[in-house]
């Protein structure tokens, strides 16, 4: 791979491509543009990605007034990298932007494990577009159902509600449990329950809490229930975990 670069696209600027020798990593970070390929045209905002092959001679304009803030790289590869067609949006923004500046950073630092990172960061990118190439229906309420899902696997022993996770993701309780099972395969509260025994078999196993201490830690009042859900998830009882 060869150096990552982000740029703010001057005023005037247009790209016409040679075809290229190499693949190309082209992410859009901010601005708003349109991009060609051959036949195929896409208006470009942030999350926009694109990869392409070597043969490819893609064209870009941009809006001077929005003018577009580009990371990329140019990498070789015997595997199959483009996808087709080669450009998709990436949801998560944040992620996108992380991955491009620790790519970046680390390569500059010019060590051997650096560039590690940098390839690690670019095969990451390219399994996002992939992903939103395939994928392309995901929405903003995805994402809001995936942080959801985040939170409480992170924080398992709060006292969350649905009408809470709901108003979170700006959803009905009816919309986002059918969000919910539609991603993750269960409803909210057999998330929850999940993990919370997910968990206390982490606490059991590894932290010296007792059967009480653990139920209490995750938000347990009744000590027999806890162990009734433990062992129907689980197939034993806490105690034998301890």
């Amino acid at each position: 791979m060869l150096a990552p670069t982000f740029w703010r696209c001057e005023p005037s600027w247009s790209w016409t491509s040679r075809p290229l020798a190499d693949h190309l990593l082209w992410c859009v970070l901010d601005g708003r543009g349109a991009l060609e390929l051959e036949t195929e045209r896409r208006e470009l905002h942030p999350g926009v990605c694109a990869v392409f092959q070597p043969g490819d001679a893609p064209r870009a304009t941009h809006d001077p007034h929005r003018r577009l803030l580009v990371f990329g790289m140019h990498f070789r590869t015997t595997q199959q990298a483009a996808p087709d067609p080669r450009w998709g949006e990436v949801m998560d923004r944040e992620l996108l932007g992380v991955l491009a500046r620790t790519s970046d950073a680390a390569y500059r630092r010019q060590d051997a494990l650096g560039r590690h990172q940098a390839e690690l960061c670019l095969e990451q990118l390219i399994a996002l577009i992939w992903d939103a190439v395939h994928n392309p229906g995901r929405r903003v309420t995805d994402t809001a159902v995936d942080d959801i899902a985040r939170q409480l696997r992170q924080d398992p022993g709060r006292d969350w509600t649905v009408a809470e996770m709901a108003s979170k993701a700006s959803l009905s309780r009816a919309q986002f449990t059918r969000r919910f099972v539609a991603q993750l395969g269960m409803s909210p509260a057999q998330y929850l329950i999940q993990a919370r025994i997910d968990r206390a078999h982490q606490l059991l196993t590894e932290s010296g809490m007792t059967v009480t201490e653990t139920a209490a830690a995750l938000g347990y009042t009744d000590v027999p229930y806890f162990s009734r859900q433990y062992k129907q998830r689980t197939g034993r009882l806490p105690s034998q975990d301890r």
